[in-house]
């Protein structure tokens, strides 16, 4: 197992953002719908380290994200906020009430729960930034569920692959 440490955290930015923007942004399903990992930095980030760090590597991790996509921020302000609130979301979506987080101690349906609030959370701030418009609030939200349930997907492939390289 690797050591977490601020170099291994801004190598793993990097390698998200590179796999964001090169191949899943090359996926395009049902011709409008594009899938989004780089959230998973931010599902994932050890609970026990500094916030204030966390919260800047994040916005770090969405700034890189909008420098490539031309989108002003949005990014930057959604992945910041999940980040922020995450601690809010995982205990909605585990129902603890202590303050020991840890992924190994939860069920599957919280596990799932909380990675599908989170990615919704994350896309329901990018698409209506994105298409800030009330006349397209059904289109906006039909796009938000979409993108949600196929980014689930390979967010919890890249999950299953994770906790099974970490058991080996």
């Amino acid at each position: 197992m690797i050591s977490r440490n601020l170099f291994t955290d801004v190598l793993m930015i990097v390698l998200l953002v590179a796999l964001q923007i090169f191949v899943m942004n090359r996926i395009v399903l049902f011709g409008k719908y594009t899938p989004v990992l780089y959230p998973v930095f931010v599902m994932f980030y050890p609970f026990f380290r500094s916030k204030y760090q966390f919260l800047a590597l994040s916005f770090l991790l969405g700034l890189c994200i909008d420098a490539f996509l031309y989108t002003w921020g949005i990014n930057a302000f959604a992945t910041t906020t999940i980040a922020y609130f995450r601690t809010v979301i995982f205990r909605t979506s585990t129902d603890t009430t202590t303050d020991f987080f840890s992924f190994q101690s939860l069920q599957w349906s919280q596990f799932v729960l909380f990675i599908f609030s989170s990615i919704f959370i994350h896309q329901l701030l990018v698409q209506f930034l994105e298409f800030f418009k009330l006349s397209r609030f059904f289109e906006v939200l039909l796009n938000v569920v979409v993108t949600s349930l196929i980014s689930f997907v390979f967010i919890l492939i890249y999950a299953i692959a994770f906790k099974i390289k970490q058991k080996v």
